[in-house]
């Protein structure tokens, strides 16, 4: 089929929960991007997604709600980014919406095929009834029925927009989970979720401080590695998995942190932020020193790319081969992954596999999404 062409909205919504990223991209040949926004997510509503994203009393009455309430969320953020990019929602042809995880329990994580699933909700009615635009959600489950993970989904469009002839290059996001895709000149041949990125950091910094991330990374650069701890740490049974694998806050959280810390030597809680930031540096590096094709450049995108003290880790812990930010490649790290949702919408409109299966596990490629129709809709 054919691809449509003409500008695209990806709303996301990640595991760390601090903001929608919202992206209006222009596809033609390639992904430009035209202008961004965050759009902030009331506290009430942080809280909210942290509580049912386990399990709770009125679960289902619970997020029916949150699922409305993170849909109008959503529609809001697109209207206002369409009307500070100076267009209007008619030249918009459709938006891609990730919405917020609240579930993510693939076989990968023990979880038998037949009673795996993942679970994303933000209202994608809500979405096209308040901005009149066609908009495509639910983008995971398919893939998951074909036997994959339903993650990562980014290394499709890493491969798409960052591929380059003759070069080897490892695309690293770093948000509340870390993945990896590793690109061998235009083709892809692995891709996978490698461990936490940001989260167990920012949710450390919450407790201790009460702030919701460790900007630059200056408290870690203010402790010390405990080794003991980063031995126990890397010992955590997903760090052991290889091929198509995903992973999230089920698996690493503070009650499985708190559980190591209790039966270790006291650890000051700056040295525990810098040995989280080393824990989720080394889990990122040891994948990339060990592919099968050598990698010569690493580009990070995610929030992880401003934390100056993981970049730094990250760096040594990968020398010689350079280290920079997806800003090198033509998108802001910032934007990529909502750039990453644009796409993907694109890609099902068209009537265009979205997955790859080998970073998936799925049984073959799969066109990913559902459509809701908009007012401006042919």
């Amino acid at each position: 089929m054919t691809e449509p062409r003409g500008l695209f909205i990806g709303l996301l919504s990640g595991t760390s929960v601090d903001a929608i990223d919202c992206a209006l991209v222009e596809i033609d040949h390639r992904v430009q991007l035209l202008h961004s926004r965050e759009y902030p997510i009331p506290e009430a509503i942080r809280e909210e997604i942290a509580a049912i994203s386990h399990s709770g009393d009125r679960e289902i009455e619970r997020m029916g709600i949150l699922d409305r309430q993170l849909g109008q969320l959503l529609g809001t953020a697109a209207n206002q980014l369409i009307a500070a990019a100076g267009v209007t929602a008619p030249e918009v042809t459709a938006i891609g919406s990730h919405g917020q995880t609240i579930r993510h329990r693939p076989a990968s994580g023990g979880h038998a095929p037949e009673t795996s699933f993942t679970l994303q909700i933000g209202d994608p009615n809500s979405i096209a009834e308040l901005t009149g635009i066609t908009t495509v959600a639910d983008f995971r489950r398919r893939d998951m029925a074909a036997g994959g993970e339903g993650a990562p989904l980014a290394p499709a469009f890493h491969a798409h927009a960052f591929a380059a002839p003759d070069t080897r290059r490892a695309i690293v996001n770093i948000g509340g989970i870390a993945n990896i895709s590793l690109l061998d000149g235009a083709r892809l041949i692995a891709g996978f979720d490698s461990g936490p990125g940001n989260t167990l950091m920012d949710h450390w910094i919450a407790r201790h401080r009460g702030q919701h991330f460790d900007r630059d990374g200056q408290w870690a650069a203010s402790g010390r590695v405990d080794p003991g701890l980063l031995r126990v740490l890397l010992q955590h049974p997903y760090l052991q998995r290889s091929g198509p694998r995903s992973t999230g806050k089920e698996a690493f959280n503070l009650a499985w942190l708190d559980a190591i810390l209790g039966a270790s030597p006291a650890t000051a809680a700056q040295d525990v932020q810098a040995t989280l930031c080393e824990f989720t540096a080394a889990s990122i590096a040891a994948p990339i020193l060990q592919a099968a094709v050598p990698v010569d450049e690493i580009y990070i995108c995610g929030g992880g790319a401003h934390n100056r003290d993981l970049m730094g880790r990250l760096a040594r812990l990968l020398a010689p081969r350079a280290v920079g930010d997806t800003d090198a490649l033509g998108i802001h790290p910032d934007w990529v992954e909502a750039a990453a949702f644009a796409w993907l919408a694109q890609r099902r409109l068209g009537g265009l596999p979205g997955n790859a299966p080998i970073v998936t596990g799925a049984k073959g490629e799969r066109v990913l999404g559902a459509i809701y129709p908009g007012m401006f809709s042919d």
